[in-house]
């Protein structure tokens, strides 16, 4: 059974694996907001844990917002969790302040929070890491709504860095066609420096959301998410929806030009997940009906597999 709840829109997540339990994070707003549209200047996280990433247990809100006018003012948005050598949980999330009721214009950074069990949360001081005006695009620069710096994807390499991909627009190239992978860097989950982007602006997406970088059959593959009114360029037309792309050594340059659908945009937002059974799956949350209703709720597990070109697929459904 999917998870889902009655009284509140559940939609963007990420996963933690402790060896016993799958531990969700989502993104959830009271439908008492009437309108699903503002979910997002309401958003905050929630936690449920299951053994087998269909049967799930709720555990409710981790966290609140901070106080009006800080970094996660408005709303508490996507990220992801790690585990220092300590043994200390680190979630990195997305802070969210938009600037008045009645606008668009929203400033995203990267927070973070801690825990010892991965059910009690304690926010640290924030924002640990928020885009750099000579690298990347900031509010005011250019006709985009908001100063994109969400979604953080955090993990550690072979030399024991920390690496962070970040949902991000590039300064340069054709607007709206600048969608990057943002990248910034760590020796120690603290102080973290913004490096310059892993991809180039042109390939079509006016924004690449909720990476993931997971390795399949010693082959990487990234994981990311674009809705179809924000493709343009040469994918202007198409449908939107998860996307993948195998990929070499991360981090690394990406050109997401060689990206492919995974599945449309029925789901959104797409973790994939290792089960107990060794094998992979995609999970997503039940994006929109056909005549373009939100509805929420995350899917069960679909099982996946590599294609004849390297490139994840869905297996057949029976």
């Amino acid at each position: 059974m999917s998870f889902n709840l009655a009284d509140h829109w559940v939609w963007d997540f990420w996963l933690a694996d402790d060896g016993a339990n799958f531990h969700l994070y989502y993104l959830h707003a009271p439908k008492s907001l009437g309108n699903p549209d503002l979910r997002h200047r309401n958003a905050r996280i929630g936690h449920a844990t299951s053994t087998d990433l269909i049967n799930w247990t709720n555990h409710g809100q981790i966290f609140d917002a901070g106080a009006p006018g800080s970094f996660d003012g408005s709303a508490t948005w996507t990220g992801s969790v790690v585990r220092d050598d300590a043994g200390t949980w680190r979630m990195f999330y997305t802070g969210s302040r938009f600037l008045s009721a009645d606008s668009a214009a929203n400033i995203e950074t990267v927070g973070v929070a801690t825990s010892r069990d991965l059910f009690t949360w304690t926010k640290q001081p924030g924002p640990v890491c928020v885009a750099d005006p000579s690298l990347y695009e900031t509010l005011g620069t250019s006709s985009w709504p908001e100063e994109a710096w969400r979604d953080p994807w955090v993990f550690r390499t072979a030399d024991q860095k920390w690496h962070m991909l970040i949902t991000a627009r590039g300064k340069d190239g054709t607007e709206p066609d600048r969608g990057v992978m943002a990248y910034a860097t760590s020796d120690d989950l603290e102080t973290w420096a913004v490096q310059p982007t892993l991809s180039a602006s042109g390939a079509g997406f006016a924004h690449l959301e909720v990476f993931q970088v997971i390795e399949i059959d010693g082959q990487n593959h990234i994981i990311f998410c674009c809705d179809t009114p924000k493709l343009c360029g040469a994918r202007q037309g198409q449908t939107g929806g998860i996307w993948t792309m195998p990929v070499g050594e991360m981090p690394g340059n990406v050109d997401f030009s060689k990206a492919r659908l995974l599945v449309d945009e029925k789901l959104y937002a797409g973790r994939v997940a290792i089960n107990r059974d060794g094998r992979a799956y995609l999970l997503g949350f039940n994006n929109v009906t056909s005549d373009g209703t939100f509805m929420g709720g995350i899917s069960d597990p679909l099982p996946l597999k590599i294609g004849v070109d390297a490139y994840l697929e869905l297996e057949a459904q029976a």
